[in-house]
């Protein structure tokens, strides 16, 4: 076989993997719960990766912070992170107190004068160089992301959008 042929052979694989997996993520997104959560912003560029945002997604707290942890919570002064399981209950990202290990693990923050309860773990959110950074928001403006909930791993961002006087706008990112 010539180097030529070999090269080819090689380009040929690369893209059959890539293809793979980006039919993967779409059919994930076609099986799996579809929500909007709230965000928290940070970190919007990085001279190694790009232009993205960072947000911690905010979710609904179902009693793990109202039962106590199976062993010693791992705490700073800042938060208390501890393991949960995901879920979407009336449109909304939810999560439930776990005793195992599901690498989800999540901290009640305090932003302002209220608590929250947030992924520990960030979900990046690429975005294109030309566009301003969208987590400035206008006062009484909120940053929600839409993201796809698969049954193990973190959640995967869709878009971005805006909510205002309880409207909920997806951006036009392009």
């Amino acid at each position: 076989m010539s180097s030529r042929a070999k090269g080819l052979l090689l380009g040929a694989l690369h893209v059959t993997l890539v293809l793979c997996l980006g039919a993967k993520l779409l059919i994930d997104r076609q099986r799996y719960p579809r929500v909007w959560a709230e965000t928290i912003a940070y970190d919007p560029d990085s001279p190694i990766r790009g232009r993205y945002l960072a947000v911690r997604l905010q979710i609904v707290d179902e009693g793990i912070y109202s039962t106590p942890p199976a062993g010693p919570p791992t705490q700073n002064r800042w938060m208390e992170i501890r393991n949960a399981k995901l879920g979407v209950e009336n449109g909304r990202l939810v999560a439930f107190p776990s005793n195992d290990w599901t690498g989800i693990q999540v901290a009640r923050l305090t932003r302002g004068d209220e608590t929250v309860v947030a992924l520990e773990e960030p979900v990046d959110f690429y975005i294109p160089e030309h566009i301003p950074d969208p987590s400035r928001r206008l006062p009484g403006e909120r940053l929600w992301v839409e993201v796809t909930v698969p049954p193990k791993g973190t959640p995967r961002p869709i878009r971005l959008g805006v909510k205002k006087n309880d409207v909920l706008t997806p951006l036009n990112i392009d």
